[in-house]
């Protein structure tokens, strides 16, 4: 008999069950990599997150004889319904092992929850914040996972899906390039090289964190407008806009981040992280130690692995740059210093993380430079 149990938030034995649940799904998986637990107890308290200040979330978990064989994350995000005219329940956290009868029961509690509410379509997943990667994987999962950029998936969860009657709602590919194989001409150089001898932008690097946190609230006001017609978008608050700052701060290498600027205003980013997956995977997930894990040091060897660029792979998680800017030479400037990070870094590999269907131009921008669609995380749909 399967069960759906809440969790109890306040309750730490509950909160760590759900983030344990799916480690034994991926013992034997080099491509997954744990979440940083330290951020999942954070997504687990109202407290401390501020999607909380406005949206409510629930989490659950299914049993089985005794067992935690599933979990699933339950949200109404008020925000985003209210500026898009929608009722949707987003989902996020679904994790199963391979048997339908463990999603259904699931989805039928998430179904339940909705309509409690007045709402009338499951929508996911999508997570609490611009920093939770979008829906299941459904293409590409010989390739590891970028950090806890994005999610991982086993190929039975789509199949699950696909039984249950969820449709598609929005594909978000990664595209892979290899600097060897980067083509972008000379002539965009010339064109980035002129835009800023004309003054209309310029572009600002940095050498410390204390350099970048002075143009903080500048990038996200900039995140904010940039994406305005995304599937994803709604208007984030400040005190989200500075979550996600300082969350950027935390993983950061400031010098793997670039801006562009019109005047003193940022209209423009690149957001480039070293992938530190492996770093992740040794560590369990665990930064410091625990009751459980005595001697885990994980945030040592992360931080080694960022000071010293343990890896030839670059996650490029957010390139942006505001409407009014992209005919005036900014996306010439923009993929220039895109091409400038991968080749003056050193770096081998390069993935575009999760590209919306709807980014029409910026997908055949990547093509064209020699980007190689690798990877598809599908958002699903059903009305309830």
């Amino acid at each position: 008999m399967i069960t759906v149990e809440k969790i109890d938030t306040n309750s730490k034995a509950d909160v760590k069950r759900f983030i344990d649940m799916p480690y034994h799904l991926y013992t034997d998986c080099p491509q997954w990599v744990p979440p940083i637990r330290i951020d999942m107890e954070e997504q687990l308290n109202p407290k401390k997150h501020p999607f909380y200040e406005h949206s409510d979330v629930e989490f659950f978990i299914a049993v089985q004889d005794g067992r935690d064989v599933g979990r699933i994350a339950t949200i109404e995000n008020r925000p985003y319904n209210t500026y898009h005219d929608k009722k949707n329940t987003n989902f996020y956290y679904y994790e199963a092992e391979d048997d339908l009868e463990i999603s259904k029961n699931l989805f039928e509690t998430v179904f339940e929850w909705g309509k409690s509410r007045g709402l009338n379509t499951a929508v996911g997943p999508k997570g609490l914040g611009l920093l939770d990667g979008y829906g299941i994987q459904v293409e590409g999962f010989e390739h590891h996972q970028m950090m806890t950029m994005m999610n991982y998936n086993h190929p039975y969860i789509p199949q699950h899906m696909e039984a249950l009657g969820f449709e598609k709602e929005v594909d978000f590919i990664s595209c892979f390039l290899s600097s060897g194989d980067i083509k972008l001409s000379e002539r965009i150089h010339r064109i980035a090289d002129r835009v800023q001898e004309r003054g209309t932008l310029r572009v600002v690097r940095f050498n410390n964190k204390k350099e970048l946190s002075e143009w903080a609230a500048r990038i996200g006001k900039a995140y904010n407008q940039a994406f305005v017609e995304n599937w994803e978008y709604y208007p984030l608050s400040d005190a989200e806009i500075d979550y996600i700052l300082q969350s950027i701060l935390t993983i950061a290498d400031p010098s793997l981040i670039k801006i562009l600027v019109h005047e003193e205003d940022v209209v423009g980013f690149i957001l480039g992280f070293a992938d530190i997956s492996k770093a992740i995977q040794r560590s369990g997930g665990y930064l410091f130690p625990t009751r459980d894990k005595l001697f885990a040091f994980g945030i040592v060897d992360i931080l080694y692995s960022l000071k010293f660029r343990r890896t030839d792979w670059i996650a490029l998680n957010g390139m942006g740059i505001l409407p009014g800017f992209q005919g005036r030479g900014g996306n010439a400037l923009l993929y220039s210093e895109m091409v400038k990070t991968v080749h003056e870094f050193g770096f081998q590999n390069a993935e575009m993380t999760q590209i919306a269907e709807s980014a029409v131009q910026m997908r055949k921008d990547l093509i064209n430079l020699g980007g190689k669609p690798y990877k598809n995380h599908r958002v699903y749909k059903k009305a309830f």
